[in-house]
């Protein structure tokens, strides 16, 4: 694939502008557009430069194993404690602002980030975005403060409750079986992952929760946090809304060890479902637990920058 191609699927994969672009490339738009358009021909240090920013928004096929366990390493002293979120109102806005932007993006909302700040701290009704896209934003906020709130408890578990009880906060008034399990069958569009029948959803649930709830050392939370977050998206327990559960799951599970939580974010879902999907049907764990890693250096990035 050549520059011009790769450049147009980033813009395709990630929603940046040409302009968004150019700044993440270091250069000018005038520049960038004329590589997008094939005008002219970036110099070796920017072609390779396009190339990695390929891989990080749409997945690559292959992983440096070395600089995986190195970075696992470094995910190990991004230490945090959850009251240093909640008893410091800029970190807590901040977690609240980007998780619930980057997680509806994913999920399809299009409101822009400006849009969630006004809408979560402004209580602002917005003309030009959906009642649902709006309610989704109130309903994130709402599960994560109420899932802060649940983890300072001495005795916070991840059980089925909690998961129903974040179901409920994120799809109240949304759709009418918020908190329950599906009843009938689905398919997830554009994946080649088959499901769990909604029969055994239980039983694989109960099976989930003893691998989360066994106790790991912060060196081996990546590994963990990788596996079952496979596990829980190829059961899909609701009939909507298990990505924004999947998600705040990992949070606890990173908050409970004492981890930064992973900030997924907007511009790499390809390579998140890319990686998600090798773990669920390859049995390989590796790529996803690449994408975890570096969803928490991107979460201490965002929330103490």
């Amino acid at each position: 694939m050549n520059h011009s191609k790769q450049l147009k699927a980033i813009l395709d994969a990630s929603g940046w502008t040409q302009e968004d672009l150019a700044k993440h490339l270091s250069v000018s738009f005038v520049t960038l557009n004329s590589w997008v358009n094939a005008k002219s021909k970036p110099r070796k240090k920017a072609l390779e430069s396009i190339r990695l920013l390929y891989f990080d928004v749409l997945g690559a096929d292959s992983l440096d194993i070395g600089y995986l366990e190195k970075l696992k390493e470094d995910v190990e002293h991004l230490n945090i404690k959850i009251s240093q979120i909640t008893e410091n109102e800029e970190v807590f806005d901040n977690l609240i602002l980007y998780l619930t932007y980057h997680t509806n993006v994913i999920e399809g909302s299009t409101m822009t980030l400006d849009d969630t700040r006004e809408v979560l701290f402004e209580n602002r009704t917005l003309t030009n975005r959906t009642q649902v896209e709006q309610a989704e934003a109130r309903n994130h906020k709402a599960a994560l403060v109420w899932l802060l709130s649940e983890l300072q408890s001495k005795s916070f578990v991840i059980d089925e409750d909690l998961i129903k009880g974040l179901h409920l906060r994120l799809m109240n008034g949304i759709i009418e079986n918020a908190g329950v399990y599906r009843n009938h069958s689905v398919r997830i569009m554009g994946a080649h992952v088959t499901v769990a029948n909604y029969q055994k959803i239980p039983e694989l649930v109960q099976k989930l929760l003893m691998k989360i709830n066994v106790n790991v050392e912060k060196k081996e939370i990546i590994e963990k946090m990788s596996e079952t977050h496979a596990i829980f998206e190829k059961i899909h327990p609701f009939s909507d809304g298990n990505g924004r559960v999947g998600r705040l799951l990992m949070l606890a599970q990173a908050l409970q060890t004492g981890i930064v939580p992973p900030l997924v974010l907007k511009e790499r879902r390809r390579a998140y479902y890319k990686y998600l999907e090798i773990a669920q049907t390859q049995d390989n764990l590796m790529p996803l637990q690449l994408f975890i890693a570096e969803s928490v250096v991107a979460a201490n990035e965002l929330l103490f920058k």
